[in-house]
Formats: structure tokens, sequence, C-alpha cells
């Protein structure tokens, strides 16, 4: 998944860097958008799993100490082996989706006079979101 992730961020930066006019652009946002809620279930996943494994470690390990067995550290040493990749794995996750939301920005900025973010989601979702504004009211 984390090379599928990478390999999709890749491509799509070599796309909108080649600067070509995107020909239908609320199209391809709402395409992106909609690829940013599956990368977006996903982390959710991972997260999960990932606490889970982190949970059942930190439960072992403090067995451990009012019990010590050479099954439970093994058992501790399974869960802490298994529980590294998934740390990485949803780190991947986390900063790929990071950017898919950075890229989603600059093709609304690109492509839209309305400020960022109202002009990014979609008003079929119902979510009104009003533009930032710095001026200050007195």
């Amino acid at each position: 998944m984390g090379n599928k992730l990478k390999q999709y961020i890749k491509n799509l930066r070599a796309f909108l860097e080649r600067e070509e006019e995107i020909k239908d652009v609320e199209a391809f946002k709402q395409e992106l958008f909609r690829e940013i809620q599956f990368w977006q279930h996903e982390r959710l996943i991972h997260l999960l799993v990932t606490m889970l494994f982190a949970l059942l470690t930190m439960s072992v390990l403090l067995v451990m100490v009012f019990q010590a067995s050479i099954a439970l550290l093994v058992l501790f040493f399974m869960l802490l082996v298994l529980l590294v990749p998934y740390i990485r794995h949803y780190y991947i996750l986390e900063n790929g989706v990071q950017t898919l939301y950075v890229i989603y920005e600059e093709v609304c900025r690109r492509n839209s006079t309305e400020a960022v973010p109202g002009a990014c989601i979609p008003e079929e979702y119902g979510i009104k979101i009003k533009p930032f504004s710095c001026e200050n009211k007195k």
C-alpha cells in the first residue's frame, strides 16, 4: 500500500508539473477528493491495527514485570517485531495523505478564484466553510 500511495503521488506531481490545462477541473478535483477519502480510510484502519498491537505489546510487557516467563518474553518480541513495521507503514500513510491534502489545495488555488479551503470542499457533501479573511474588522 505504501508503494502504491508513493507512486500515485509521484504520478500526480508529474502530471501537475507539466502545467498542462486540465480539461475538466471540477472532475479532476472530485476524483482527487475521492482518492483522498480512500487513503484516509486506509490510514484509519492501519491506525486501529497499530494501536491494537501497541496495546498488546505494552500489556505483555506489563505482565512480564509481575511474572517473568520465557514464553512471555518470546511473545513480547514477536509483537514488537510486528509493531515496528506497522508504525513505519502508518507513518508512510499519514505523510502520504498529508501530501495529498497539499496537492489538492494547490489544484484548488491554481484553478479557482475563491479562497482555500472553501473552494476545495465539494458542495455536495454539505460542508460550508467561510473563506479565511485577513482583514481586521473594527
